[in-house]
Protein backbone atom coordinates (compact mmCIF):
# COMPACT_ATOMS: atom_id res chain seq x y z
CA UNK A 1 0.00 0.00 0.00
CA UNK A 2 1.27 3.58 -1.23
CA UNK A 3 1.71 6.32 0.91
CA UNK A 4 -0.90 8.01 -1.17
CA UNK A 5 -3.57 5.30 -0.34
CA UNK A 6 -2.70 5.09 3.42
CA UNK A 7 -2.84 9.14 3.30
CA UNK A 8 -7.32 8.98 3.54
CA UNK A 9 -7.11 6.29 5.34
CA UNK A 10 -5.03 8.03 8.24
CA UNK A 11 -7.39 11.39 7.71
CA UNK A 12 -11.21 8.91 8.03
CA UNK A 13 -9.27 7.43 11.20
CA UNK A 14 -8.31 10.49 12.93
CA UNK A 15 -12.20 12.10 11.76
CA UNK A 16 -13.16 9.39 13.69
CA UNK A 17 -11.57 9.74 16.42
CA UNK A 18 -12.21 13.38 16.73
CA UNK A 19 -16.10 12.15 16.87
CA UNK A 20 -15.84 9.93 19.30
CA UNK A 21 -14.14 11.93 21.53
CA UNK A 22 -16.76 15.05 20.63
CA UNK A 23 -18.98 12.51 21.44
CA UNK A 24 -18.16 11.12 24.55
CA UNK A 25 -17.66 14.56 26.01
CA UNK A 26 -20.83 15.89 24.84
CA UNK A 27 -22.36 12.34 26.26
CA UNK A 28 -20.29 12.62 29.73
CA UNK A 29 -22.66 14.56 31.56
CA UNK A 30 -25.49 12.13 31.11
CA UNK A 31 -23.58 9.31 31.65
CA UNK A 32 -22.35 11.23 35.31
CA UNK A 33 -25.76 11.78 35.93
CA UNK A 34 -26.80 8.54 35.55
CA UNK A 35 -23.89 7.03 37.99
CA UNK A 36 -24.60 9.48 40.13
CA UNK A 37 -28.14 8.68 40.48
CA UNK A 38 -27.45 4.88 41.01
CA UNK A 39 -25.07 5.57 43.95
CA UNK A 40 -28.08 7.89 45.77
CA UNK A 41 -30.32 5.11 45.17
CA UNK A 42 -28.26 2.64 46.83
CA UNK A 43 -26.37 5.52 49.50
CA UNK A 44 -28.83 4.13 52.11
CA UNK A 45 -27.45 0.31 51.68
CA UNK A 46 -24.04 0.73 51.87
CA UNK A 47 -22.01 -0.15 54.48
CA UNK A 48 -20.87 2.47 56.83
CA UNK A 49 -18.19 2.00 59.47
CA UNK A 50 -18.40 3.87 62.79
CA UNK A 51 -17.61 4.24 66.31
CA UNK A 52 -18.89 5.22 69.42
CA UNK A 53 -17.39 5.86 73.13
CA UNK A 54 -18.93 3.81 74.89
CA UNK A 55 -17.96 3.80 78.98
CA UNK A 56 -14.39 5.09 77.86
CA UNK A 57 -14.25 2.37 74.99
CA UNK A 58 -14.18 3.07 71.38
CA UNK A 59 -16.82 0.47 69.94
CA UNK A 60 -16.59 0.14 66.42
CA UNK A 61 -19.43 -1.14 64.54
CA UNK A 62 -20.94 -1.75 60.78
CA UNK A 63 -23.88 -0.21 60.04
CA UNK A 64 -26.49 -0.21 56.76
CA UNK A 65 -29.95 0.81 55.96
CA UNK A 66 -32.13 3.28 56.45
CA UNK A 67 -32.25 4.52 60.34
CA UNK A 68 -36.15 4.01 59.91
CA UNK A 69 -36.50 0.64 59.23
CA UNK A 70 -36.68 -1.98 61.58
CA UNK A 71 -33.68 -2.92 63.55
CA UNK A 72 -31.72 -6.29 63.00
CA UNK A 73 -28.46 -6.13 65.58
CA UNK A 74 -26.22 -8.56 64.82
CA UNK A 75 -23.60 -10.06 68.11
CA UNK A 76 -20.77 -11.75 66.94
CA UNK A 77 -18.82 -15.27 68.15
CA UNK A 78 -15.43 -15.77 68.69
CA UNK A 79 -12.64 -15.47 67.70
CA UNK A 80 -14.42 -13.32 64.73
CA UNK A 81 -15.37 -9.55 65.04
CA UNK A 82 -18.41 -8.25 63.12
CA UNK A 83 -16.15 -9.32 60.16
CA UNK A 84 -18.61 -12.71 60.42
CA UNK A 85 -21.68 -10.66 58.85
CA UNK A 86 -19.17 -8.48 56.06
CA UNK A 87 -21.62 -10.32 53.73
CA UNK A 88 -24.90 -10.68 55.50
CA UNK A 89 -25.20 -6.84 56.02
CA UNK A 90 -25.93 -5.76 52.45
CA UNK A 91 -28.19 -8.12 51.59
CA UNK A 92 -30.24 -7.44 54.63
CA UNK A 93 -30.08 -3.70 54.38
CA UNK A 94 -32.29 -2.69 51.77
CA UNK A 95 -34.93 -3.98 54.31
CA UNK A 96 -33.47 -3.28 57.22
CA UNK A 97 -31.40 -1.01 59.85
CA UNK A 98 -28.41 -3.43 60.58
CA UNK A 99 -26.05 -2.93 62.93
CA UNK A 100 -23.36 -4.95 64.13
CA UNK A 101 -20.78 -4.19 66.81
CA UNK A 102 -17.51 -5.74 67.93
CA UNK A 103 -17.01 -6.08 71.64
CA UNK A 104 -13.58 -4.92 73.49
CA UNK A 105 -10.60 -7.13 72.52
CA UNK A 106 -12.54 -8.13 69.62
CA UNK A 107 -12.16 -6.44 65.74
CA UNK A 108 -10.97 -2.82 65.75
CA UNK A 109 -12.72 -1.93 69.29
CA UNK A 110 -10.53 -0.57 72.14
CA UNK A 111 -8.67 -3.55 73.91
CA UNK A 112 -7.51 -2.00 77.54
CA UNK A 113 -5.22 -3.93 79.49
CA UNK A 114 -6.35 -6.47 81.40
CA UNK A 115 -5.96 -4.43 84.95
CA UNK A 116 -7.74 -1.70 82.98
CA UNK A 117 -10.71 -3.33 82.26
CA UNK A 118 -13.13 -6.33 83.11
CA UNK A 119 -13.72 -8.98 80.39
CA UNK A 120 -16.63 -10.88 81.34
CA UNK A 121 -19.98 -11.78 79.62
CA UNK A 122 -21.50 -9.23 81.86
CA UNK A 123 -19.80 -6.47 81.11
CA UNK A 124 -19.80 -7.08 77.33
CA UNK A 125 -23.99 -6.95 78.11
CA UNK A 126 -23.98 -3.82 80.10
CA UNK A 127 -21.69 -2.38 77.11
CA UNK A 128 -23.76 -3.51 74.47
CA UNK A 129 -26.91 -2.10 76.58
CA UNK A 130 -25.28 1.37 76.66
CA UNK A 131 -24.51 0.97 73.14
CA UNK A 132 -28.22 0.37 72.16
CA UNK A 133 -29.11 3.66 74.30
CA UNK A 134 -26.36 5.97 72.64
CA UNK A 135 -27.50 5.17 69.27
CA UNK A 136 -31.56 5.16 70.42
CA UNK A 137 -32.32 1.17 69.53
CA UNK A 138 -35.21 1.01 71.20
CA UNK A 139 -36.36 -2.49 69.81
CA UNK A 140 -35.23 -4.99 67.44
CA UNK A 141 -34.65 -7.83 65.74
CA UNK A 142 -31.25 -10.21 67.63
CA UNK A 143 -29.41 -12.14 65.95
CA UNK A 144 -26.74 -14.31 68.45
CA UNK A 145 -24.01 -16.40 67.31
CA UNK A 146 -21.69 -18.24 69.64
CA UNK A 147 -20.74 -15.66 72.09
CA UNK A 148 -23.42 -13.42 70.56
CA UNK A 149 -25.82 -16.06 72.49
CA UNK A 150 -25.07 -15.22 76.19
CA UNK A 151 -23.75 -11.16 75.37
CA UNK A 152 -27.35 -11.05 73.46
CA UNK A 153 -29.45 -13.16 76.38
CA UNK A 154 -27.73 -11.11 79.15
CA UNK A 155 -29.36 -8.05 77.28
CA UNK A 156 -32.72 -9.95 77.19
CA UNK A 157 -33.04 -9.94 80.50
CA UNK A 158 -31.62 -6.30 80.77
CA UNK A 159 -34.46 -5.25 78.91
CA UNK A 160 -36.91 -7.70 77.84
CA UNK A 161 -38.93 -5.44 75.83
CA UNK A 162 -36.85 -4.34 73.20
CA UNK A 163 -36.14 -7.33 71.50
CA UNK A 164 -38.79 -7.86 68.64
CA UNK A 165 -37.42 -11.38 67.62
CA UNK A 166 -34.35 -13.78 67.95
CA UNK A 167 -32.61 -15.50 65.58
CA UNK A 168 -30.00 -18.13 66.75
CA UNK A 169 -27.06 -19.57 64.96
CA UNK A 170 -24.89 -21.86 66.88
CA UNK A 171 -25.99 -20.00 70.02
CA UNK A 172 -25.95 -22.34 73.25
CA UNK A 173 -28.34 -22.11 76.36
CA UNK A 174 -28.70 -25.40 77.27
CA UNK A 175 -26.47 -28.22 79.10
CA UNK A 176 -27.40 -30.39 76.42
CA UNK A 177 -25.60 -28.18 73.72
CA UNK A 178 -22.12 -28.75 76.10
CA UNK A 179 -20.51 -31.85 74.95
CA UNK A 180 -16.76 -33.08 74.86
CA UNK A 181 -15.10 -30.26 72.94
CA UNK A 182 -16.04 -28.46 76.57
CA UNK A 183 -14.12 -30.60 78.88
CA UNK A 184 -11.10 -28.99 78.75
CA UNK A 185 -13.19 -25.62 79.36
CA UNK A 186 -14.96 -27.55 82.37
CA UNK A 187 -11.88 -28.48 84.43
CA UNK A 188 -10.68 -24.87 83.70
CA UNK A 189 -13.97 -23.48 85.34
CA UNK A 190 -13.96 -26.00 88.51
CA UNK A 191 -9.89 -25.80 89.35
CA UNK A 192 -8.74 -22.61 87.77
CA UNK A 193 -4.83 -23.04 87.40
CA UNK A 194 -1.71 -22.61 85.43
CA UNK A 195 -2.23 -26.58 84.38
CA UNK A 196 -6.02 -26.15 83.53
CA UNK A 197 -5.57 -22.49 81.90
CA UNK A 198 -2.16 -22.71 79.59
CA UNK A 199 -4.00 -26.21 77.51
CA UNK A 200 -6.70 -23.86 76.52
CA UNK A 201 -4.37 -21.53 74.58
CA UNK A 202 -4.13 -24.46 72.19
CA UNK A 203 -7.19 -23.11 70.26
CA UNK A 204 -5.59 -19.77 69.48
CA UNK A 205 -3.22 -20.35 67.06
CA UNK A 206 -4.09 -20.14 63.51
CA UNK A 207 -4.84 -24.26 62.50
CA UNK A 208 -7.09 -23.76 65.39
CA UNK A 209 -8.65 -20.14 64.20
CA UNK A 210 -8.88 -22.34 60.18
CA UNK A 211 -10.28 -25.33 62.10
CA UNK A 212 -12.95 -23.80 63.70
CA UNK A 213 -14.03 -22.10 59.82
CA UNK A 214 -13.89 -25.34 58.41
CA UNK A 215 -14.48 -28.47 60.06
CA UNK A 216 -17.75 -29.73 59.14
CA UNK A 217 -17.78 -27.81 55.98
CA UNK A 218 -19.14 -29.91 52.83
CA UNK A 219 -16.68 -30.89 50.36
CA UNK A 220 -19.04 -28.95 48.11
CA UNK A 221 -18.87 -25.79 50.02
CA UNK A 222 -15.61 -25.52 51.64
CA UNK A 223 -14.46 -23.15 48.52
CA UNK A 224 -17.39 -20.70 49.73
CA UNK A 225 -15.11 -20.15 52.78
CA UNK A 226 -13.02 -17.47 52.59
CA UNK A 227 -9.45 -17.70 53.59
CA UNK A 228 -9.14 -14.12 54.77
CA UNK A 229 -11.63 -14.23 57.44
CA UNK A 230 -9.52 -16.75 59.50
CA UNK A 231 -6.45 -14.96 58.69
CA UNK A 232 -8.05 -11.58 59.92
CA UNK A 233 -9.29 -13.15 63.09
CA UNK A 234 -5.96 -14.65 63.90
CA UNK A 235 -4.16 -11.41 63.15
CA UNK A 236 -6.60 -9.83 66.11
CA UNK A 237 -5.76 -12.61 68.28
CA UNK A 238 -2.33 -12.60 67.41
CA UNK A 239 -2.02 -8.88 69.20
CA UNK A 240 0.34 -8.79 71.87
CA UNK A 241 -1.59 -9.37 75.44
CA UNK A 242 -5.02 -10.46 73.08
CA UNK A 243 -4.57 -14.11 74.18
CA UNK A 244 -4.74 -13.95 77.95
CA UNK A 245 -7.62 -11.80 77.41
CA UNK A 246 -9.38 -14.58 75.58
CA UNK A 247 -8.36 -17.08 78.88
CA UNK A 248 -10.16 -14.91 80.74
CA UNK A 249 -13.15 -15.15 78.88
CA UNK A 250 -12.64 -18.70 78.65
CA UNK A 251 -12.75 -19.11 81.76
CA UNK A 252 -15.52 -16.00 82.35
CA UNK A 253 -17.76 -18.47 80.26
CA UNK A 254 -18.80 -20.77 83.30
CA UNK A 255 -21.11 -17.66 84.49
CA UNK A 256 -23.00 -17.89 81.02
CA UNK A 257 -23.53 -21.61 81.72
CA UNK A 258 -24.80 -20.32 85.29
CA UNK A 259 -27.65 -18.01 83.78
CA UNK A 260 -28.66 -20.85 81.25
CA UNK A 261 -32.00 -21.25 83.40
CA UNK A 262 -32.62 -17.52 83.33
CA UNK A 263 -31.98 -17.59 79.90
CA UNK A 264 -34.94 -20.38 79.70
CA UNK A 265 -37.42 -18.41 81.33
CA UNK A 266 -36.80 -15.19 79.44
CA UNK A 267 -38.09 -17.39 76.43
CA UNK A 268 -40.47 -18.86 77.85
CA UNK A 269 -42.36 -15.80 79.94
CA UNK A 270 -41.97 -13.63 76.31
CA UNK A 271 -42.28 -16.28 73.38
CA UNK A 272 -40.38 -13.66 71.17
CA UNK A 273 -40.76 -14.88 67.31
CA UNK A 274 -37.37 -17.30 66.93
CA UNK A 275 -35.62 -18.25 63.54
CA UNK A 276 -33.03 -20.99 64.53
CA UNK A 277 -30.39 -21.80 61.92
CA UNK A 278 -28.08 -24.30 63.11
CA UNK A 279 -24.94 -25.79 61.18
CA UNK A 280 -24.90 -29.79 62.20
CA UNK A 281 -21.81 -30.21 61.89
CA UNK A 282 -20.60 -28.18 64.30
CA UNK A 283 -18.09 -29.81 66.93
CA UNK A 284 -18.28 -26.29 69.45
CA UNK A 285 -21.81 -25.87 69.81
CA UNK A 286 -23.50 -29.30 68.21
CA UNK A 287 -27.14 -29.77 66.69
CA UNK A 288 -28.05 -31.38 70.57
CA UNK A 289 -27.64 -27.52 71.66
CA UNK A 290 -30.56 -26.57 69.46
CA UNK A 291 -32.97 -28.89 69.63
CA UNK A 292 -33.92 -28.12 73.43
CA UNK A 293 -35.20 -24.19 72.76
CA UNK A 294 -38.05 -26.00 71.40
CA UNK A 295 -39.16 -26.91 75.23
CA UNK A 296 -39.22 -22.72 75.25
CA UNK A 297 -39.49 -22.07 72.07
CA UNK A 298 -42.21 -24.59 70.67
CA UNK A 299 -43.34 -21.88 67.60
CA UNK A 300 -39.71 -22.06 66.82
CA UNK A 301 -39.16 -21.58 63.24
CA UNK A 302 -36.17 -24.44 63.14
CA UNK A 303 -33.16 -25.42 60.08
CA UNK A 304 -30.31 -27.45 60.49
CA UNK A 305 -28.03 -26.78 57.67
CA UNK A 306 -25.63 -29.43 56.58
CA UNK A 307 -23.09 -26.75 57.72
CA UNK A 308 -20.04 -26.03 60.42
CA UNK A 309 -19.61 -23.47 62.64
CA UNK A 310 -19.65 -20.35 60.77
CA UNK A 311 -22.17 -20.85 58.48
CA UNK A 312 -22.72 -17.76 57.18
CA UNK A 313 -19.42 -18.83 55.43
CA UNK A 314 -20.35 -21.56 53.69
CA UNK A 315 -24.39 -20.88 53.43
CA UNK A 316 -24.60 -17.12 53.25
CA UNK A 317 -26.90 -16.57 50.53
CA UNK A 318 -29.16 -19.57 52.02
CA UNK A 319 -29.47 -18.11 55.64
CA UNK A 320 -29.77 -14.31 54.16
CA UNK A 321 -33.39 -15.88 52.00
CA UNK A 322 -34.46 -18.05 55.70
CA UNK A 323 -34.03 -14.67 57.86
CA UNK A 324 -35.94 -12.00 55.08
CA UNK A 325 -39.09 -14.72 54.88
CA UNK A 326 -39.05 -15.83 58.68
CA UNK A 327 -38.62 -11.48 59.43
CA UNK A 328 -41.41 -10.74 56.47
CA UNK A 329 -43.84 -13.36 58.34
CA UNK A 330 -42.71 -11.19 61.64
CA UNK A 331 -42.68 -7.95 61.35
CA UNK A 332 -40.54 -5.84 63.91
CA UNK A 333 -40.97 -2.15 64.87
Amino acid sequence: MTTNTLKPLLHAGLMSLGLAAHLAVATAPAAAETVSGTFADHSEAAVKYNTVEIAGQDIFYREAGNADAPTLLLLHGFPTSSQQYRDLIPELSDDYHVIAPDYPGFGRSSMPARSDFEYSFANYAELMSQFTTALELESYALYVMDYGAPVGYRLALKNPEAIDALIIQNGNAYDEGLLEFWDGFRSYWTAPSTETREPLRAFLNVEATEWQYTHGVPDTHVSRVSPDAWMLDQAYLDRPGNQDIQLDLFYDYRTNVELYPAFQEFFRTHQPPTLIVWGENDHIFPAEGAAPYLRDLPNAETHLIDAGHFILESHGPEVAELIRNFLADNPTN
